[in-house]
């Protein structure tokens, strides 16, 4: 069946597409092709420009004054959600305001806060508390015997506890703040979503205000705590924080809070799933890396690639503008999409291929820019240090039953990956 323009552009915005990898990269591989910054005009959504190749969203990432966030949100949203946030910032009542929402000189001034704890060579402190931690996951696989749902089991687990310790939550906590995470990254999944069942523009909203609420009430107590008895933790740093001498708001410290208790560890659970997922559907690509451990960073990198879940961001046109010679207007909409970028033809040889030696790999599942990811470097530590704690053992691995991602157009990623495998 040949792909039209219309199902292409309706897959970049489905959330069922993002769980149907085939769907979604044919979809953006036509795009590529055919129309790299396709006008988008869906029924529910201010129009926006899908961009799809590897050198426009760089172009655009790289000047945050030509294509800020402005007055759109920073995710895709339905032009009713988009106009409830325009009214809760001008009456000063936001849901939350977190760096990945914020444009200049807000970006620089609180991203500065934290971005000592998560410097390379901050986090080599913490190297040998995490690989405590990644032993401690490969010794949970070899007492499940052989099989288990590897997402379920390691990959949702180890890389939130790496995160709720530099935060400062208690381990007690983590399971609260991993179903958080997922009723929010996961708000349009049925296995995932709050409420479950049906989704509608109304029980979703209703979902994530929930879910918001939640997070809110546990971290203004979090916040309390710390500003009473500060620790050397993340939490204390962000209770404590000024801005231009002036203490931050309760909603700044939540939302500081909120990014990183869910992005420090649900993107870095899903690479490494995803990493485990194509290792287990290629022995050649895991004796490949068994046989040569100097591997192990280039397959971090190629499972970040390979797997991207941040699926996009938006940006806006602050001016009349160009990108590849087409007319951008001011005030146009425009939604990056880093798979399709990862995925980009005149950058990667055999895109759609797995490669655990893959040289260069000048992927943008961190983003680029002022807004690279800030746990860029800590997630690749953990990831490295679990795969040095487990490959040398790993024996061999195959998929034991289907292996399911999220329908999430945001972050998405693995949400079931049963294994068979065998330990040395």
């Amino acid at each position: 069946m040949t792909l039209t323009r219309e199902a292409a552009v309706a897959a970049v915005v489905d959330p069922k597409a993002h769980a149907d990898p085939a769907r979604l990269n044919a979809a953006f591989a036509w795009l590529r092709k055919n129309e790299p910054l396709a006008l988008a005009e869906l029924p529910g959504f201010d129009p926006f420009r899908i961009v799809t190749k590897h050198a426009d969203i760089l172009e655009v990432s790289r000047d945050n004054s030509l294509f800020p966030y402005g007055a759109f949100p920073s995710t895709l949203a339905p032009h009713q959600a988009v106009e409830r946030g325009r009214e809760a910032r001008a009456a000063g009542r936001p849901l939350i305001y977190t760096l990945v929402q914020m444009d200049e000189p807000d970006h620089m001034k609180y991203r500065a806060l934290t971005q000592a704890w998560f410097m390379p060579q901050n986090i080599r402190k913490l190297e040998g508390r995490i690989r405590e931690l990644a032993r401690e996951a490969v010794a949970r696989m070899e007492a499940l015997g052989g099989e288990c749902d590897f997402l379920e089991e390691v990959a949702l687990h180890f890389p939130l506890r790496v995160i709720m310790e530099i935060l400062g939550v208690p381990r007690a906590d983590e399971p609260r703040m991993l179903k958080l995470t997922q009723e929010l990254f996961g708000a349009t999944d049925p296995d995932l979503r709050r409420s479950g069942g049906d989704e509608t523009p109304e029980t979703r909203q209703l979902d994530v205000q929930a879910t918001m609420m939640d997070f809110f009430n546990y971290f203004k107590i979090l916040t309390e705590d710390r500003k009473a008895t500060p620790r050397d933790d993340v939490a204390s740093t962000i209770a404590n924080a000024t801005i231009d001498g002036q203490p931050i708001s309760d909603l700044d410290a939540v939302s500081y809070y909120l990014i990183v208790a869910t992005a420090g560890h649900d993107t870095t659970s899903s690479s490494t799933a995803g990493a485990m997922w194509a290792l287990a559907e290629r022995p050649a690509e895991l004796a490949k890396v068994r046989a040569n451990p100097a591997l192990i960073p280039s397959l971090v990198d190629e499972s970040i690639r390979w797997t991207t879940p941040v699926r996009h961001f938006m940006r806006s046109a602050a001016a009349d503008t160009t990108l590849r010679g087409q007319a951008i207007a001011k005030g146009e909409w425009l939604m990056l999409c880093y798979p399709s970028g990862n995925r980009d033809e005149e950058v990667f040889e055999n895109p759609e291929e797995f490669h655990v030696d893959r040289s260069p790999n000048r992927h943008l599942a961190f983003g680029y820019g002022a807004h690279l990811c800030l746990g860029q470097h800590l997630a690749k530590l953990e990831m490295r240090i679990l795969w040095e704690e487990l490959l040398p053992r790993l024996k061999s691995v195959e998929l034991a039953g289907e292996a399911k991602l999220s329908e999430a157009n945001f972050v998405n990623g693995p949400k079931a990956l049963p294994i068979r495998y065998a330990l040395a």
